[in-house]
């Protein structure tokens, strides 16, 4: 089955993703920063960081464009440990894929934040101190600085294996 994978990475945790299913499979990862065509692919694996919730607009076009394909969505999110919260992001971005085409599988997982977002977390905090929601913020921070890690990756190892079965 001939596969591509094409990925969208702001903080280059997707692009980590991506090389990881690269290895995996023995095929190259290629950014949607630059033209990418898989009309004569069967299986994309689609890859997106978490912009407001969903996947970017560039990866919302990209896949609005895939017709009679089986995909894998994989992504990164800054907020995470929560499976609800990440099942939420993957409903909302399956709602740019069209009917013709199979999911096939999924995965996401936490990814680093930049440190300009612990910044803005801080300087909430100074202006309201005693707000739990800020404070659960700078925590989720602090956690997902070592993501994606190992377990993370190898997770990813066995929802790929499960797509090439």
């Amino acid at each position: 089955m001939k596969s591509a994978i094409v990925y969208k990475s702001v903080g280059g945790n997707t692009k980590l993703l991506a090389d990881i299913i690269a290895q995996q499979l023995h095929i190259k990862a290629q950014s949607l920063i630059t033209s990418v065509d898989v009309e004569d692919v069967e299986l994309v694996y689609v890859g997106f960081w978490t912009d407001k919730g969903e996947c970017d607009e560039d990866v919302k076009r990209f896949l609005k464009g895939l017709h009679h394909q089986k995909i894998f969505l994989f992504g990164t999110a800054g907020f995470g440990g929560d499976k609800s919260y990440f099942q939420g992001i993957l409903t909302r971005v399956q709602t740019y894929i069209d009917d013709t085409n199979e999911i096939v599988g999924t995965y996401m997982c936490q990814g680093k934040m930049p440190d300009s977002v612990k910044q803005r977390y801080l300087k909430m905090s100074l202006e309201k101190p005693h707000d739990e929601h800020i404070q659960q913020m700078i925590a989720n921070f602090e956690e997902a600085v070592t993501h994606p890690d190992l377990q993370d990756l190898e997770n990813l190892r066995s929802a790929i294996l499960e797509t090439v079965k």
